[in-house]
């Protein structure tokens, strides 16, 4: 994803919607006509925010099988974090994905918000690049790399398939395994959790602090010392 969000939500010129029904009336045929234009490697996911309910957020899927996800799936790491910062502006074009299978997607989001601001649902595309890949493989020459260090969305039919990545990508981010780990990088840990939104989902607090290796109380002490700057 783009590492510059510019600041302000800013409603005013651009259409709100008060419910999802009302956005996917308009939605759905543009959905559609998504998916029948680029192929079944293309996945169209419309996903209501409005509740706040990370593990249950698909309204409306095209081609599921891309990800493994049906209506009533989950969010993916990057709703998490619009969220935590929904202040700003999170729509983003063209980032790199990843299924919790391995598939490389080629992924852009739109955000919808209601008159108040509040963001209320997302519009997620996804393409699923193995074909591509596939052609590469054979071809060589044929879409180079582009650098990328790594993807930056988790897309899984499960909720906690997120939030074991999540976990993952924050303990490596210390370079150092668990066990090695000082106090200083478990709360590190926890910040970088706590700014992409993973404590969100339910009983996330419990499982961060069974991969850390500390109590439940020791991860709610350190989580409450993130978020009053301690």
């Amino acid at each position: 994803m783009p590492a510059h969000r510019e600041q302000a939500p800013a409603t005013t010129g651009r259409q709100t919607f008060e419910s999802v029904a009302e956005l996917y009336s308009m939605l759905e045929p543009v959905m559609r006509a998504i998916t029948a234009a680029v192929g079944a490697h293309c996945e169209v996911v419309l996903h209501d925010l409005s509740d706040r309910s990370m593990e249950r957020t698909i309204y409306a899927i095209e081609n599921g099988d891309v990800s493994g996800r049906t209506v009533g799936g989950p969010s993916t790491n990057l709703g998490l974090g619009v969220l935590q910062h929904e202040d700003i502006d999170h729509n983003a074009f063209g980032y790199h994905g990843r299924t919790s299978d391995g598939r490389d997607l080629h992924c852009s989001s739109v955000y919808y918000r209601n008159e108040a601001g509040s963001v209320i649902a997302a519009l997620c595309i996804n393409i699923d690049l193995t074909v591509v890949q596939n052609a590469q493989a054979i071809l060589s020459s044929l879409l180079p790399s582009d650098g990328d260090e790594g993807p930056q969305e988790i897309v899984g039919p499960d909720i906690q398939m997120v939030l074991e990545q999540m976990i993952d990508t924050a303990v490596k981010a210390t370079g150092k395994p668990v066990n090695l780990m000082t106090k200083a990088d478990r709360i590190e840990v926890l910040r970088v959790l706590e700014d992409r939104g993973a404590f969100h989902i339910k009983r996330a607090v419990e499982r961060v602090s069974a991969r850390l290796g500390i109590s439940k109380v020791t991860a709610y002490s350190d989580l409450d010392s993130v978020r009053s700057g301690r």
